[in-house]
């Protein structure tokens, strides 16, 4: 109907052949009526345009969030080894302790400064920006991922912080005040995994006092996971936020990183 009314009001376009006035006037009464229907059904353009982009939005969001894409080579920082200190009680390691520097939710005042050891031969990997939580700071309602180190050969950790009210209501809550160890990895066990977490999988959990925190730590056994099949965890509560550090291993790299990967997580500190 487009190209009918088009015809008859663009000059550009106009017939050659001319009707008689009476058959013109219909002719040309009718096609305004459908084109003023064809307006009337046509929604208009600019919100057309803005749904296209808040699909586009949305849909690239997601592909951050779920692509198990490697990150280019160029995200990847040097060895660890070369610019961190080395870890005065633990030889063969290097010390990280995050500062304000590093990450989003520190310079927010969102998470305690939070401390483990790593091999000098790991690198740091770059968080994407909508795992880091920086577009919600400081009343992120979500998990997010605050640092991630990687070495292809031994396995990955990462440290990943909840909001206290995602997990309970009561403010300042300890990490006894959310509930058991299987209630609380029950809740963050898909951020361990990658995807999901079968209560058959939680081999092993722990409660150790730590200063005036308490952590609950876990040894979890995941064929499935998207991060690997074996899954260490140490979580505990500060503030107004669960951190839970995470490493993660294949097969492959469990037979030779097992305890490499247990002594990082043990040495996780808030």
């Amino acid at each position: 109907m487009a190209s009918s009314s088009s015809s008859v009001f663009s000059p550009l376009l106009r017939p050659s052949l001319q009707l008689p006035t009476s058959c013109s006037a219909r002719s040309t009464a009718v096609h305004a009526v459908s084109a003023d229907n064809a307006a009337a059904a046509t929604p208009p353009a600019p919100l057309a345009v803005a749904s296209h982009r808040r699909e586009l939005v949305v849909g690239t969001a997601l592909g951050a969030l779920f692509s198990r894409t490697p990150l280019p080579a160029g995200a990847r920082e040097v060895e660890a080894g070369k610019y961190l200190p080395p870890a005065p009680s633990s030889p063969g390691f290097v010390f990280f302790k995050a500062t304000t520097k590093d990450t989003p939710a520190l310079r927010a005042g969102n998470v305690e400064p939070y401390e483990f050891i790593l091999p000098p031969t790991w690198k740091q990997l770059r968080v994407a920006n909508i795992l880091s939580g920086n577009y919600c700071q400081p009343k992120c309602a979500e998990p997010w991922v605050e640092v991630k180190f990687e070495d292809d050969k031994q396995g990955k950790v990462q440290v990943v912080a909840s909001p206290l009210i995602r997990l309970t209501n009561r403010p300042n809550a300890t990490i006894e005040d959310i509930g058991s160890p299987e209630k609380l990895i029950s809740s963050l066990g898909p951020f361990v995994t990658g995807n999901t977490l079968e209560p058959e999988e939680i081999i092993e959990t722990n409660v150790e006092k730590i200063g005036d925190l308490t952590y609950y730590s876990y040894v979890l056994e995941t064929p499935l996971a998207l991060t690997g099949a074996h899954n260490l965890a140490k979580a505990t509560a500060k503030g107004n936020t669960v951190v839970l550090f995470v490493a993660s291993a294949s097969d492959k790299q469990w037979q030779s990183s097992q305890k490499i990967l247990k002594a990082m997580v043990d040495s996780f500190q808030v």
